[in-house]
Formats: structure tokens, sequence, C-alpha cells
């Protein structure tokens, strides 16, 4: 399979008379996009808000992020399973508008959503600071089921991220990202003497709202399978849940994934990766093991040497993480955890929920449970109220003066367990 990704880069955004691109700026046509929106009978009130890099706007609590795209040439089309005909993606083109984002804000879904600051410190820790932002804000009607409610949001997302996309369809690219992948029996053979890498992609699937969705389907109901990492990309991954901010993989972040961006990077030079696992998070031990299991099989039939698995969320995925480890290295399958760390806000406590003497390979993407204290912003998107209840705040969080004070976990891709992140580390 061969994917051209097109960017063109966004460095302006305004409403217009028409959604265009026009030298480097988007302008969206406000109307058309609420009217579209509407279409839905289940959406009670739309609103469209824009929020660009540096303004003193905060958006709270933010639901999703996604990257406007259209598909230009080849099978599918933008987010297979919810918008067009459900065919497979991963070759052909795609148009990105780069630098450009829908978010998605309103009542409050599930507490595990999370805040986008604009400027300020909290800005410092969010890479959708940095985006020029479309805020869709969407009430659903009265008496909806949480998981009707979610999905009214999740899907007034994807209708603007593809609405919005089309504006690239005959804009002229910036850059361009080709990516081949060739077939399992040319893979396996194509670098004789480098190691084989896989990447295991593990995916939110916990239920109560912790849903994501490959190809339309709930990934809970599926079992662990070979994806390609150009499907990945072409949005055949997408999020539909509500866990922590900050290590929550928005839609944005699975579009754009960055341990596969890397791993295409040093492919045929350091190593020879040869494909992506993605595998669920599961609540009952018996679905742990079989998922963890089947993972393993997967790597040993790809006789793979190495193997780099990130989770999303903490807590009860730490045993899903450690499960996969445990079972890789035993199969003399080398193996890097990503996460990040809920050790406490003085850092002293353990810092994941579960561990294993072959998890010796860890890379972390930073203490959540760090506190901050955000300023009162000028403008307000959604609703301020939530920050007292959201994962990472808590009561007393609103202070009168319209400061705010948290933990990190509420701020939206801070402590980001795929590396989609504006955290660093230095040496002492």
């Amino acid at each position: 399979m061969r994917l051209t990704l097109g960017k063109i880069t966004i460095k302006g955004l305004d409403f217009g008379s028409a959604t265009r691109v026009e030298n480097g700026k988007l302008f969206v046509n406000k109307e058309e996009l609420v009217a579209l929106i509407r279409e839905d009978s289940r959406v009670a009130s739309a609103e469209v808000f824009l929020a660009r890099p540096g303004e003193s706007v905060r958006i709270v609590p933010v639901k999703d992020v996604i990257e406007p795209r259209v598909k230009v040439e080849g099978p599918g089309n933008i987010f297979p399973g919810f918008i067009g005909k459900l065919d497979p993606v991963g070759s052909g083109r795609t148009h990105v508008l780069q630098g450009a984002a829908v978010v998605t804000t309103g009542k409050i879904v599930g507490f595990q959503e999370g805040i986008i600051d604009m400027t300020g410190p909290g800005a410092q820790f969010t890479p959708f600071s940095q985006t020029f932002n479309v805020v869709v804000k969407v009430e659903p009607v009265a008496g909806l089921h949480q998981h009707d409610h979610e999905n009214v949001v999740r899907m007034a997302g994807f209708k603007a991220a593809a609405y919005i996309g089309e504006a690239g369809r005959n804009t002229a690219p910036d850059t361009e990202e080709v990516y081949e992948w060739p077939s399992l029996a040319e893979a396996m053979t194509k670098h004789p003497g480098l190691p084989k890498v896989a990447y295991v992609y593990m995916l939110q699937t916990q239920g109560l709202l912790h849903d994501t969705y490959v190809y339309g389907v709930d990934a809970k109901r599926i079992i662990p399978t070979l994806i390609s990492p150009t499907e990945v990309f072409d949005g055949a991954i997408v999020s539909g849940n509500c866990v922590s901010a900050c290590d929550k993989n928005p839609t944005y972040v699975h579009l754009n994934q960055p341990i596969i961006t890397e791993l295409f990077k040093r492919h045929g030079k350091d190593y020879n990766f040869v494909g992506v696992i993605i595998t669920n998070e599961n609540v009952t031990l018996a679905d742990k093991e079989r998922s963890s299991n089947y993972t393993s099989r997967l790597a040993e039939m790809l006789g793979v040497d190495a193997a780099i698995v990130s989770e999303e969320g903490f807590g009860n995925p730490d045993a899903d993480l450690v499960m996969n480890c445990r079972k890789l290295e035993q199969k003399g399958i080398k193996t890097v955890l990503v996460t990040d760390e809920y050790a406490g806000r003085d850092g002293s406590s353990q810092s994941l929920a579960d561990t294993t003497p072959e998890a010796n390979a860890v890379i972390t993407a930073g203490n959540a449970n760090e506190t901050i204290v955000l300023p009162k912003l000028d403008t307000l998107i959604g609703h301020i109220d939530v920050v007292d209840v959201i994962a990472g705040g808590f009561s007393g969080s609103l202070r009168p003066d319209g400061t705010i004070e948290v933990e990190i976990q509420a701020l939206t891709g801070a402590t980001s367990e795929v590396g989609f992140i504006k955290l660093t580390a230095k040496g002492m």
C-alpha cells in the first residue's frame, strides 16, 4: 500500500462566507457548519467558536480533538465506519489541514474530560494550544443516555472535521509525506540482518464511556489483530472515550500517531518495522489474559525481535500493559513500555498500579498528579463549573477569583502515552 499525505499548512483562522483555504488561512462558514450539525435531531443547540494560539481563551470540557482531512484519491473516506461508505483506507491520497483542529465541547459527558488553554501556563502542557481550533459546542436534547450523548458529540466532531477538510480537496499541499507498506511476505524478508520490530498499540476500551473505534467497531469487541500503519494515519482508528484528559488519545493523535511516525523514520536503517498489533484494554482478568495471550502470540508469529508497547489511561490498564510486557519478554521478545505516572502530588507514590520484573525498559511521559494553577482567562468556551468534578479537579479547584488549581491530568494531552506531548526531560 502507498499513502500520500498532502500537508496544507494552516497559519490563520477566521469566519468567512465560504469554507476555504486562502494563502494559508482557513475560513469557515459558521452558518453552514451549524446547519450540518443541527441535522441530527438529537442536537438541541450547536454553536461554533474560534480559538487561536496565544489568545486568552479556555475550552472546557474538551471531548475530542480532530484534524480536518479529505480523501482525494483512492478507496475509502475519512473516518470510515462513521462518514460515508465503509471501505478500507490507508492508500491513495489524503489532504490534511495541518495546524487546524476541530475541538468538541458542551455539557459534560463523562467526568474524565479536559481543559485546553490557548495561553498561559496551561498552554505549555497541551499541544492543542498551538493549533487553530474550530470549537464546536454541542448540547443534546434532554433525557439522552450518556452513551447517546457521547455519540451525538462524537459525530458532530467527525462531520465538522470532514466538512472543513473539504476545503483542502483542491488546494495544493505545501509538503507531502509518502508511506509505503509492503505485503507481510515482503516485509519479513526485505531488510535481512536488521532486527524485526513491531508496535503493540493498546486502545482504551474499558466501557463506561471508555471506548475506541476501529472502522466504526468498538474495539472492546475485537481480539488483537494486525493493522497497516497507513490505515492508522488515514482515519481507521478514532476516539470515543472519556478517560483522563492528560493521557487520552484524541482522534487527532491517532491520525498523527507519533510512535508509528518515528518507527517509519528509522525503518530499513536501524531495524525492520514489520507491523502494528492493535489490542484492547479490558476490565475482567479473563479478558486481560485472552488479549495479552493473543498479542504475544501474534508477535511470535511475526518473528519479531523487539516490541514497543504503549497504553492509554492508567490504573486498571496498567495490568494489561504489564501482562503484555511479561508475555512478550517470556517469548524472548525485547520489550519497551511507554506510559505515564500517577505518583502522587509529591511524586513519592507507586507510579503504576502493577509491575513485573520483565518491565526493565520503560519510558515515562510524566507525573499526571503534579498540580498547576491556571490564571483566569478572558474568554470561556464551554462550562467552567465542571473543573471541580473532572479528573484532576477537586472541590474548590475553581477559586473565587477565577483562577483554577488542578492536577495536570485535567489538561488535554499533558502526559500523552504515545509521546504527542510538550513535556521534555533534562539531565540534572
